[in-house]
């Protein structure tokens, strides 16, 4: 048994997702009748999320208790970095649309409640930063979880002694180790994540609503294959797509089977740690990227958005196109905190056309058809560009200071340039 667990943990894990997701697309063709083969991957799932709040939790206690006092320079720079690519990709969102104009047979309407407007969403939001700490915890809610983190670790850099740090540092220690357990059980889980998919939906969903499928993927790739390594190829002035298709691989692939940004977190952390970046860093900005870094959502809701605007005949204006980007943009970093995700922020985009929430609403039901296909690249592209732009920022600051730069940590001998 003990061989067996050595060769099955040196073996490669993206060799065995592979093959769990070719078993998955067979066993969801052959068997769907057997709905207790998907029960794997809602363990494997539910587990990353158990383990990832409070994992985040005392990373960021223990980061911040024990960091410099230059740490905020590069707090600023992500923080910029994951709100302009957002911005961006609401932006190229956009122009697919005016390019490919689609429009879309609106269904009946979806039963779920959106938020009234771009007011609500930042109300959210404020309540749950100050929401009790221990529901952030039970809940998952990562913005309360993050200020709560952010505000003890800052007290105990000031008066925690170095035992009491030290202690931090073993349990966030140990509950990594939790983790790297975990996603040991990775292939299984998305074997059984591919195999609830396909037996749920077959095939047929890539021919109905065909068109917006293509258009939103496509828009998402294209962002992630071409302007996220254009911001990275300007910051590093180095080829990006190395440290890219590292993210990718390393990030992206369970991302998109996951379809959950939070279950992903500790995953980027293994993954920042194998590139060599800074601790105190990146124990804050992948948690943070989670919640704000939304490339995705806004892509999402920009085309869903201009969708139903040509359904309905609406002209819109490049002063307006703007304004749906910004507001796309802010309104997507409340995304986590809303059930339905970035699909339920479709309405209140939608309203700065002046169109009723019961018609908008008929987008989301459309939305929810093809979720399973619009959120598993959504969620790749969120989830892959937290360990992206936070190894940009990290590597363009120790160049500047002139200290020596490992460029992709661990895998720099099978990733020369």
């Amino acid at each position: 048994m003990n061989n067996f667990i050595k060769r099955w943990t040196e073996s490669s894990l993206i060799l065995k997702i592979f093959i769990g997701l070719i078993l998955g697309v067979i066993l969801g063709i052959a068997l769907p009748q057997y709905k207790i083969i998907g029960l794997p991957g809602q363990l494997f799932v539910n587990a990353l999320k158990a383990a990832a709040p409070i994992l985040v939790f005392l990373l960021v206690c223990s980061a911040l208790s024990q960091a410099s006092d230059e740490i905020g320079t590069k707090f600023k720079r992500i923080i910029c970095l994951y709100l302009f690519s957002s911005f961006l990709a609401a932006l190229i969102g956009v122009i697919g649309s005016y390019i490919f104009p689609l429009s879309i047979t609106l269904t009946d309407a979806s039963s779920v409640s959106p938020p009234g407007g771009l007011s609500d969403v930042l109300t959210n939001m404020l309540l749950n930063i100050f929401a009790n700490p221990l529901l952030s915890l039970t809940n998952g809610d990562y913005l309360g979880i993050l200020f709560w983190a952010f505000v003890l670790g800052i007290c105990l850099k000031k008066v925690g002694s170095d035992s009491t740090k030290g202690l931090l540092n073993d349990f966030a220690e140990a509950l990594t180790m939790v983790v790297v357990g975990i996603i040991q059980f990775a292939p299984i889980g998305i074997m059984s994540l591919v195999f609830a998919a396909v037996s749920q939906n077959g095939l047929g969903i890539f021919v109905q609503y065909g068109e917006l499928i293509a258009l939103l993927v496509g828009c998402m790739l294209f962002a992630i294959f071409v302007a996220y390594p254009m911001i990275v190829a300007v910051i590093l002035r180095r080829n990006p797509y190395p440290l890219l298709f590292i993210c990718l691989k390393e990030s992206g692939i369970t991302a998109f089977f996951t379809r959950s940004s939070a279950a992903n977190i500790p995953i980027n952390m293994l993954l920042c740690e194998k590139l060599g970046l800074d601790e105190d860093l990146y124990s804050i900005s992948i948690p943070l990227g989670a919640t704000i870094n939304t490339g995705g959502a806004a892509i999402t809701i920009t085309i869903m958005t201009l969708a139903v605007c040509h359904t309905l005949g609406i002209g819109i204006d490049l002063p307006s196109a703007i304004i749906l980007c910004i507001v796309s943009t802010f309104a997507a970093c409340g995304a986590s905190g809303v059930v339905g995700g970035s699909l339920l922020l479709i309405p209140m985009a939608c309203s700065l056309f002046g169109m009723p929430t019961d018609v908008a609403m008929q987008a989301v039901a459309v939305g929810f058809i093809i979720g399973v296909v619009q959120d598993s690249f959504e969620t790749a592209l969120n989830s892959s560009g937290d360990p992206l732009f936070t190894a940009a920022v990290d590597y363009y600051d120790r160049a500047k200071k002139g200290k020596p730069v490992n460029y992709l940590g661990e895998f720099a001998k099978d990733n020369k340039e």
